[in-house]
């Protein structure tokens, strides 16, 4: 049942988002150059993936997870996207391929081990990796690999429809952060 509401609501997010799309797209080519990010990371079954976002920082910036970044190397443009959330919407297309779900566990780096660790412990890897979940609404991020794979767990285990449309409408009214990034020193 789940797979079917990821089915039906990226295929509708990508059709009646595709002009907010293309307006994205043309102010990240001005803002960066190359407004899209493309990066492997950790799916299903350990699998790896290719995530694709709009790109939030600068061009060449480490291809690290985002709380190890310095902030400078977020774009004007790219905060905006990352306070509004609008950088996840080519998720939407991963979704639809069926890498990832809109519910469930950020997908990690590979070389990130000790969440990859504290998942595989967790039994996390067997469910799909989200664009939401309970750890995103509670502003638990990456740089807490311990606490984000108990609470991705806790999510798994408690996971049905009714969580997940109360985990997609929490994070459209805007209810949490994405991944931070740490200050300029």
């Amino acid at each position: 049942m789940l797979r079917f509401l990821d089915i039906c609501f990226s295929l509708l997010g990508l059709i009646f988002g595709f002009p907010v799309f293309v307006v994205l797209l043309l102010i990240g080519f001005f803002d960066t150059g190359s407004p899209l990010f493309r990066q492997r990371r950790v799916g299903r079954h350990s699998k790896p993936f290719t995530l694709i976002k709009f790109r939030t920082m600068t061009v060449g910036t480490i291809s690290t997870a985002s709380h190890l970044v310095d902030s400078s190397s977020v774009t004007r443009f790219g905060r905006f996207l990352r306070r509004t959330k609008l950088d996840e919407l080519p998720q939407l297309w991963n979704v639809l391929k069926g890498d990832m779900s809109l519910v469930g566990p950020r997908p990690c780096l590979p070389d990130q081990e000790e969440l990859v660790c504290e998942r595989q412990c967790r039994g996390v890897f067997n469910a799909r990796p989200g664009i939401t979940g309970l750890a995103q609404i509670h502003h638990v991020d990456m740089s807490t690999p311990r606490l984000l794979a108990k609470m991705d767990a806790k999510m798994l285990d408690n996971l049905n429809v009714q969580a997940y449309f109360r985990y997609v409408l929490l994070t459209v009214i805007g209810k949490g952060t994405g991944d931070r990034v740490k200050d300029a020193e």
